[in-house]
């Protein structure tokens, strides 16, 4: 492989600061809701203005957290939060994070929203609009910063702090790759077109140069400084920054070139399927991940390769990150992190079953930040391999709890794994001693297509499976070609497929001067242009190419000066622009056009995800509804709209609450999302109101005097209440279960009310329950005081005895109506105070004022307790007052 050095090497400026360089961020990849408001509203949440001043210092990092639309700087040595800042209305969003010491650089995806935060002030100092969507990427670091458009292949240099351009663009080949900092200062950027990667070196800002501190590159603009031919052209490339150098992946060959310094090692790599590589390598190691076999090949500076099996099974693996030793896997199928080393044994195996979503892995200050954006967790490891949880959302600076984990989804099913199938659509038009081949992919058939194998013309060249078109040049006009295609995947190469016949020719016409495309809310792309020249032939067709990120692929063919695009043919929220070929009727084409102008597919949002609709359970005529975001589908969701009964309400959050509706009522809600180009596909799901209550009694018990009632409440939903209402008496507050009364009057019968209350309203039941009886012995002997043996054997009339009955509760000899003879039952009601009975019979041992309210005759009257022994303890205490 060459190298072309241009001005950099040993003769290069110093790179960097003195102080240590921080790793850029990466991608924090999630659902989308809401737009970004342009420049960011930021707000510090639960700080004094004394505590603004919190530029990032070592072991720590900002991460992004989706659900509650903010940042959050985690300390690395603490493994706690110490400072929040809002975004507004980003709820949802996938938000690009870039930091330094003192600078965060911000791009929303949603809305193309570039905004730079000053780390000292928490406040927002700059804000630049790039197109939305996936192709364009910023870069951060102590040297300067970058604004990287994939698809059009521009990389331009900026003022970080006031993101205003710096010197001229450089400009790549369309569907470049890249675009991260290394960590000497340089910007590496692959160009999968030409096979290379080159090195960009950040103009010194005039800012910087004052103070001594700015980037390598010295005056005037940004720099190519190193371009290396890593590849063939047309091979799909992923890029890698090392500490001072790249590496990068071949994925059409399973090749790894790494540039240390001025050394330069390509080593051909065993996969075995499509190779993925962390945007960043912190080390000597670089790891190449292979989701199919869940294999990572592991190759050191010198070019030593080691290889080893991740544990688990399924192929949802994120690149394989190293650190302190060892080399930490993301398993999102089984949520889990696994620390491996390099024997492939399992040093430590960090639950994440706590995340959804997916887990963000970058090496910042030391430390090691698990991000898991989606939720609440995240956690750091340091390089004692020492794991600490971090709760994004503890303290009381928000407040509420966060919200629910998602359910994980059902594990997939296991596809068959095969060979690929036969790509199709394969074509060739001819050109002046060549010819383009294009054609559709081929069916991985469960394993990812590697590349693609184009022969023909005693050719036989391997290109990217993101390259699916090809220049076959070195051909003799005249003479008649075909081309076979065939894919490859990890289980092998598929079968080919020809493609028409083609003859190369002088006579091709010009191509289209220019090209439009513009996305049309419908989820179609319509690409446009002037009428070719044809050099005196008729223009026959002509042949349409996608460009995006890294990418080439045939969009279709059309005989008219336009062709639209279908809706899903392009993914959605993703950057593409396009190249147009004319075909005369000779079939022979001309060059490409112009690259077209960057557009971004969309259409009108999926469904809102896993809609709930409940019962407001403290409110009348209300139900709550919440849902996870709807796939935008390429462009900002305005609101969701609420509907049910005729009543709907506007939402921008992932929740909202319909109030007005009937008590009691089956409610069917519906959930759609809005975005440009509309309403978007309805969730659906039913509620019920709170109805008011119903109460079954299901049993009741009494002592003398207290009553329980049991019952049974259908709350209808909602939170009931519950009191007993003896009838005459105050109600009583209790369970909605069971209630018991107290201080009922012995022997007598009650009408109980139970009452349940609702937000709705209330319900009743009765039920009848009669108080048992309390009776006692009339009591008297004659003890040991040497009393006459009449004393309690009979009445003695004008003389007291015992078992006197009274008419009050005095002992007047005009008020005694009776004598119980001893051992009489006595049914008693209640209790009086009176006259105090000695009772010496029996040495005072009941010597008391306490008198009881007896049956007697057809009436009632007293009996002193001295002289009547109550049943159960002979506690007059039990008995109510008279």
């Amino acid at each position: 492989m060459g190298t072309t050095d241009n001005g950099g090497g040993a003769g290069e400026p110093p790179a960097a600061p003195a102080r240590r360089r921080r790793i850029p961020g990466g991608l924090v990849t999630i659902g989308t809701v809401a737009a970004l408001v342009a420049g960011l509203g930021l707000t510090v949440l639960g700080l004094g203005s004394a505590d603004n001043a919190v530029a990032s210092y070592d072991a720590s990092s900002w991460l992004w957290s989706t659900a509650r639309s903010e940042l959050a700087r985690v300390n690395g040595l603490t493994a706690k939060v110490d400072t929040r800042v809002e975004v507004p209305k980003a709820q949802g969003h996938t938000l690009q994070v870039v930091q330094t010491d003192r600078l965060l650089v911000l791009r929303d995806l949603n809305t193309g929203q570039v905004s730079s935060l000053d780390l000292a002030t928490l406040q927002v100092v700059a804000g630049s609009r790039t197109t939305a969507g996936l192709g364009v990427s910023v870069a951060l670091d102590q040297a300067g910063a970058f604004v990287v458009d994939a698809v059009q292949g521009v990389v331009r240099q900026l003022d970080p702090r006031s993101l205003q351009p710096v010197g001229e663009p450089i400009n790549f080949p369309p569907g470049i790759t890249g675009g991260t900092f290394d960590g000497a200062g340089r910007l590496w950027v692959g160009v999968p077109s030409q096979g290379t990667v080159t090195a960009v070196t950040p103009a010194r800002l005039p800012s910087a140069a004052a103070d001594g501190s700015g980037g390598a590159g010295g005056g005037g603009g940004p720099k190519q400084v190193k371009t290396i031919s890593v590849a063939p052209p047309n091979h799909d490339l992923a890029v890698s920054t090392l500490d001072d150098g790249v590496a990068v992946l071949d994925r059409t060959v399973g090749s790894l070139t790494t540039v240390h310094g001025d050394e330069q090692h390509t080593v051909p790599l065993k996969l075995g399927g499509v190779g993925a590589v962390p945007g960043r390598t912190s080390g000597a190691t670089v790891p190449v991940t292979v989701q199919d076999n869940r294999n990572v090949v592991v190759v050191d500076k010198a070019g030593a390769e080691r290889q080893f099996s991740v544990p688990g099974t399924g192929s949802q693996l994120e690149p394989a990150v190293a650190w302190a030793g060892l080399f930490y896997v993301a398993d999102l199928e089984n949520r889990v992190v696994w620390a491996l080393d390099a024997d492939g044994q399992v040093v430590d195996k960090i639950d994440s079953r706590d995340t959804s979503g997916p887990l963000e892995l970058e090496v910042r200050e030391n430390h090691l930040f698990i991000n898991s954006p989606g939720s609440a967790t995240a956690r750091v490891v340091d390089d004692q391999r020492r794991v600490s949880k971090v709760d994004k959302y503890a303290n009381d600076i928000l407040g509420g709890d966060p919200p629910p984990a998602e359910a994980p989804p059902p594990p997939p099913r296991k596809p068959l794994v095969s060979k690929p199938g036969a790509p199709r659509g394969v074509t060739a038009s001819a050109g002046n001693t060549q010819a383009r081949v294009s054609w559709r992919p081929a069916a991985a058939n469960g394993s990812a297509i590697i590349k693609y194998v184009v022969t023909g013309a005693g050719q036989t060249v391997e290109v990217g499976a993101n390259q699916r078109s090809l220049d076959v040049t070195g051909l003799t006009n005249g003479q008649t070609y075909r081309f076979a295609v065939h894919a490859v995947n990890g289980k092998g190469a598929g079968p080919d497929r020809m493609s028409n016949p083609v003859v190369p020719t002088s006579e091709v016409p010009d191509p289209p001067v220019s090209v439009t495309a513009e996305a049309r809310p419908d989820g179609t792309v319509r690409v446009t242009w002037p009428e070719a020249n044809g050099q005196g032939y008729d223009i026959a067709k002509y042949a349409v190419t996608a460009v995006s990120v890294g990418a080439t692929a045939p969009a279709g063919e059309s005989r008219k000066n336009e062709l639209v695009v279908r809706p899903g043919d392009l993914e959605y929220g993703t950057q593409y622009a396009f190249t147009v070929v004319a075909v005369n009727s000779k079939g022979a084409g001309s060059k490409p056009s112009p690259v077209s102008n960057t557009v971004v597919p969309f259409a009108a949002p999926g469904a809102p995800v896993g809609l709930t609709a409940r019962t407001v359970a403290g409110e009348a005529g209300a139900i709550s509804v919440a849902w996870s975001p709807a796939a935008d589908n390429g462009r900002p969701i305005s609101k969701y709209v609420v509907a049910a009964a005729g009543r709907s309400v506007d939402a921008t959050d992932t929740s909202a609450k319909l109030t007005g509706l009937g008590d009691g009522q089956n409610v069917s809600v519906t959930v759609h999302a809005v975005n440009e180009a509309g309403d978007g596909a309805p969730a659906t799901a039913t509620a019920r109101t709170v109805a008011a209550p119903r109460v079954t009694v299901t049993g009741s018990s009494a002592s003398a005097t207290s009553a329980t009632v049991t019952f049974t409440v259908d709350a209808g939903g909602g939170q009931a209440t519950c009191t007993l209402t003896p009838k005459g008496k105050a109600a009583v507050s209790g369970g909605c279960s069971s209630i018991k009364a107290t201080g009922l009057a012995p022997g007598t019968d009650y009408s109980f009310t139970v009452t349940a209350r609702n937000a709705a309203g209330t319900g009743t039941a009765t039920r009848d329950q009669r108080t048992d009886d309390v009776l006692g012995t009339a009591t008297c002997n004659n003890g040991s005081s040497g009393a006459e043996a009449t004393y309690c054997n009979s009445d003695r009339p004008n003389e007291r005895n015992g078992n006197e009955i009274f008419s009050g509760t005095q002992q007047i000899n005009s008020d005694q109506v009776g004598w119980a003879k001893p051992g009489t039952r006595l049914k008693a009601h209640c209790r009086r105070s009176g006259q105090e009975v000695y009772a010496y019979i029996y040495n005072n041992q009941k010597r008391s004022t306490i008198w009881i309210n007896i049956d007697w005759g057809s009436g009632t009257a007293y009996i002193p307790w001295a002289w009547l022994n109550l049943d159960g303890g002979d506690d007059p205490n039990v008995l109510p007052a008279c």
